[in-house]
């Protein structure tokens, strides 16, 4: 069968534009806050925090990011951090909600086992 002057077989399948990030989920640190005088109404009541990626041996560094908090983090804590649109709306039960980054958890402990 033909598509377009080509036959199917011949057709090479449209390559899938980059990620912005591969990984969903994240492990980091939380080493600062951000401070607005004028915010999105979706962040309202919710702190802007600066998340230092954790990683394995050999893994290259990604830069720090900001994540809005959804569990009370501070300074110093190890957090699970959604890094994709749906997941951050749904972790924040606001499907129209303007946020890519949330933390959806605080990690107690973390053991990576060779």
């Amino acid at each position: 069968m033909l598509y377009g002057g080509l036959d199917m077989a011949e057709r090479t399948p449209p390559t899938r534009p980059p990620r912005y990030h591969e990984s969903k989920m994240i492990i980091g640190k939380v080493v600062g806050t951000v401070v607005t005088t004028i915010s999105h109404p979706h962040y309202k009541n919710r702190r802007l925090l600066v998340i230092q990626p954790l990683l394995l041996e050999g893994e290259t560094a990604d830069e720090d990011f900001i994540a809005l908090d959804n569990t009370q983090a501070g300074i110093g804590d190890t957090v699970l951090v959604t890094r994709e649109g749906n997941g951050a709306r749904q972790a924040l039960k606001n499907p129209d909600a303007a946020v890519i980054s949330v933390i959806v958890g605080i990690v107690d402990s973390v053991h990576v086992g060779y």
